[in-house]
């Protein structure tokens, strides 16, 4: 379903990503983890369309998605979550998930409106389990909420790929499970494809299938969870840090 192939990211003379190359099947649950700056949410702006690739190439279901705008990749079935939720403070809690199901990928072809919009957000907002009033506004949120929050509207685009990126950090553990069984069931119920950035590595080892491990731009791994937690290499530059 996804291909990163030979991605180079450079800011400056710096590069984030170096030469980076793999694939994501249909249907998967993958996890992208590595020390902070080894450029895991570097890669989720290239895929997402944010920054282009300053050398190789991006596919998505066979179609090249390298320099596309972001609004377009999400038209296509990709979306997103941010490591520090976005939502848009003017707007009510309801009204931040009708934007994803009106702009979202299967809804960009049809006329929508605001009735089925409300809907929809409504599904979503349960989906994700926030039952705070849909009318208040985000300012009144625990960090928590928040993140379902930011679930819920980037799963109201119904993307094909879903991009997780730190969705568990700040939580306390109610809110670590909540958060990781959104994912799940995104998964189980819905047939996305999942790949999430994460730091909480017990959590993230236990529900994911495939592990993809960068350092310094470059990946070092990729392998089952198992295989990889045993990896000296990354032993070494990342899981043997306290």
């Amino acid at each position: 379903m996804l291909e990163i192939n030979h991605v180079t990211k450079m800011f400056g003379g710096i590069s984030a990503l170096a030469d980076v190359s793999f694939t994501v099947e249909d249907g998967s649950f993958v996890g992208l983890i590595g020390p902070n700056g080894s450029g895991k949410t570097t890669m989720f702006n290239v895929i997402s369309g944010a920054f282009p690739p300053s050398q190789g190439r991006v596919f998505f279901d066979d179609q090249e998605i390298s320099g596309m705008k972001p609004n377009a990749i999400c038209h296509m079935g990709i979306a997103r979550t941010f490591q520090i939720p976005q939502p848009i403070k003017s707007l009510t809690v309801a009204e931040n998930v009708m934007l994803g199901a009106v702009f979202g990928v299967k809804q960009a072809v049809r006329r929508y409106d605001a009735r089925r919009a409300w809907d929809e957000a409504r599904q979503w907002l349960e989906f994700v389990g926030l039952k705070m009033d849909p009318d208040s506004l985000p300012g009144m949120m625990t960090a928590g909420d928040l993140r379902k929050l930011e679930m819920a509207r980037a799963l109201a685009t119904r993307p094909k790929i879903l991009l997780a990126d730190e969705v568990l950090s700040g939580l306390n553990r109610d809110e670590l499970k909540e958060a990781s069984q959104i994912l799940q069931k995104a998964r189980e119920q819905l047939g996305m494809t999942i790949i999430w950035v994460e730091h909480i590595m017990h959590v993230l080892m236990r529900l994911v299938e495939r592990v993809v491990v960068l350092n310094h731009g470059v990946l070092i791994a990729d392998g089952e969870p198992a295989e990889v937690s045993k990896d000296e290499g990354v032993i070494e530059a990342y899981l043997g840090q306290n």
